[in-house]
């Protein structure tokens, strides 16, 4: 079975190319009443969910308030928009979303009068990953064809970008040029705030690249398909039970071929994640003799989080998965 090796390194001055056509709004210390944003003294923010709202928190810093539409322990994918919600969108000064992940979200903000919407699947590349095919051909193939960059959002682009550091500090990169449009009286500190968060995504994407260098398989089972970026930047092969929707119900013929992958590639783990059932991952481990462990799309913090937020979190799966691939 093949690896994808796409590699891209630190975000250079040329990563702010893609930052187009911006419009934007407020932020600040992110709120779990989901509407409680609007008419504040600060640059008001509606962020979509968690790694959307902790962009704005970490940009923003003092000067914005930031509101989650979506609560903690709520799986985004499945989020419908409350009429109270979207009337508060229209008293906020910017909306940060990622186009394609929530639908009700896309439209809400779409008819909003909101001035400044932020698509952050604008400021990097979605690309596709095979959902319950494979994705990749044999132990010395390659993946078929070079994933595009286009910014269209395309059936089966996979919006999960967060969890590859690199394409979330671009995002960060966006974000913080259409704060510091939005809001130039304190552009000098979104700036100085994106400058830092982005040089702390750079060492995460460091220590994923060194952690999980020297592996005894590249192989891992994931519960639904949210880590294709992160595989892609680190040269793993992610196997999903179910495509990018995780409520989605694997074929028995998908679950003999994992069973089989997992036997030839010396799969030891399924990964099932916090916020949705994990019963049919465990049910593959147990008829496969595998264990199970938690790989988290971080979509939501909660108390079962393994972290308080996105570094801690992403520090828990580069742990969890050097166990899993036998890395050393």
């Amino acid at each position: 079975m093949s690896v994808m090796n796409v590699r891209r390194r630190h975000i250079s001055a040329a990563a702010l190319a893609a930052v187009t056509a911006l419009g934007l709004g407020g932020l600040t210390a992110c709120s779990s009443d989901s509407s409680a944003a609007g008419n504040t003294d600060k640059f008001d923010v509606v962020a979509s969910f968690y790694p959307m709202a902790f962009l704005a928190e970490q940009i923003g810093g003092e000067h914005v308030s930031v509101t989650s539409l979506t609560q903690p322990g709520q799986e985004p994918h499945d989020l419908e928009i409350s009429a109270k919600q979207t009337a508060r969108l229209q008293d906020s000064d910017a909306a940060l979303y990622l186009k394609g992940l929530q639908p009700t979200v896309d439209e809400a903000i779409g008819q909003s009068g909101i001035r400044t919407k932020i698509d952050a699947a604008t400021l990097t590349s979605l690309e596709s990953h095979a959902a319950e095919s494979g994705g990749h051909e044999d132990e010395h193939g390659h993946e078929d064809g070079e994933h595009g960059h286009d910014h269209e959002h395309e059936e089966g682009q996979d919006p999960h970008v967060w969890l590859d550091p690199v394409k979330y500090a671009e995002v960060a990169e966006g974000v913080g040029k259409a704060f510091e449009k939005a809001d130039p009286d304190h552009a000098a500190d979104y700036k100085k705030n994106t400058a830092a968060l982005v040089g702390k995504l750079n060492a995460l994407d460091e220590k994923f690249e060194t952690g999980l260098a020297d592996r005894r398989t590249g192989v891992f089972i994931t519960t639904h398909a949210a880590f294709g970026h992160l595989a892609e930047r680190y040269g793993l092969t992610e196997e999903a039970i179910s495509g990018l929707d995780p409520e989605s119900e694997p074929s028995g013929a998908r679950v003999k071929e994992l069973q089989e992958t997992a036997k030839a590639d010396g799969v030891t783990t399924v990964f099932y994640e916090t916020l949705v059932s994990d019963r049919t991952a465990r049910t593959l481990a147990a008829d496969a003799g595998l264990r199970t462990d938690v790989l988290d799309p971080i979509e939501g913090i909660t108390d079962d989080s393994r972290g308080e937020d996105y570094f801690q979190v992403m520090e828990a799966n580069l742990a969890a998965l050097q166990k899993a691939l036998g890395a050393k």
